[in-house]
């Protein structure tokens, strides 16, 4: 509960950082500016809203990695919904107005976050978890879009520590196997769901595993 504070606080505020000019620069989402890429976590912020009001009966069917679909078919940018949102987002016109929004929602969904009871259980796509599921499960969300947003913009804050550590777990844990010691937290994210190929060295490392990447989660 406390790591899903902290990394999507982080990842506002870094957000909140960016001069103008970044707004408009390519996201490490095929397909999206970084501008697009905020909008999408603006809807991401109502998703955890809808969530965490929507309590469940039954024993739950998924946990913080279960919850993902893993498919190996990387987005091209070409989904409807994904092409929606880069309207949503050119609709904002103004950076600032972009990052009210985020500031103003996102703000919400954290305190929302820390006010929910972990044992409590909720619905969402069809399933039920418990809130402290579904908040781990939104660490790995928030940390890869994380790294999305500071793909080329070497001068913006990368994501906590202690968040890039458990997303590679929960992402080792989906995979069924460990990446190499040899892979640094980020690289093991960033070549385990295809955001970068792997150079010849680090498929040589990853052995078997290469041929399950890349885990693409949806």
């Amino acid at each position: 509960m406390l790591l899903f504070s902290r990394s999507w606080t982080a990842l506002r505020t870094a957000v909140a950082e960016l001069p103008d000019a970044d707004f408009a620069r390519p996201s490490g989402c095929t397909g999206w500016l970084v501008r697009d890429l905020v909008c999408h976590l603006v809807i991401d912020a109502q998703d955890v809203l809808i969530t965490l009001a929507t309590p469940a009966d039954g024993e739950p069917t998924r946990d913080a990695v279960t919850y993902w679909e893993v498919t190996g078919t990387p987005p091209t940018g070409d989904d409807p919904l994904d092409a929606l949102t880069v309207r949503l987002a050119a609709a904002y016109q103004e950076p600032w107005l972009l990052t009210f929004h985020l500031d103003d929602v996102g703000s919400a969904a954290g305190r929302a976050a820390e006010l929910a009871d972990p044992a409590r259980r909720v619905g969402t796509r069809d399933q039920v978890l418990t809130v402290r599921d579904y908040l781990s499960a939104y660490v790995l969300e928030w940390t890869l879009h994380h790294l999305d947003l500071v793909a080329h913009l070497p001068h913006a804050a990368q994501p906590p520590a202690e968040g890039l550590a458990r997303s590679r777990e929960m992402l080792e844990k989906i995979a069924g196997t460990a990446f190499p010691a040899s892979f640094s937290d980020t690289d093991a994210l960033l070549v385990g769901t295809g955001r970068r190929a792997p150079t010849d060295e680090e498929r040589a490392r990853l052995g078997a595993l290469d041929a399950v990447l890349p885990l693409v989660l949806g």
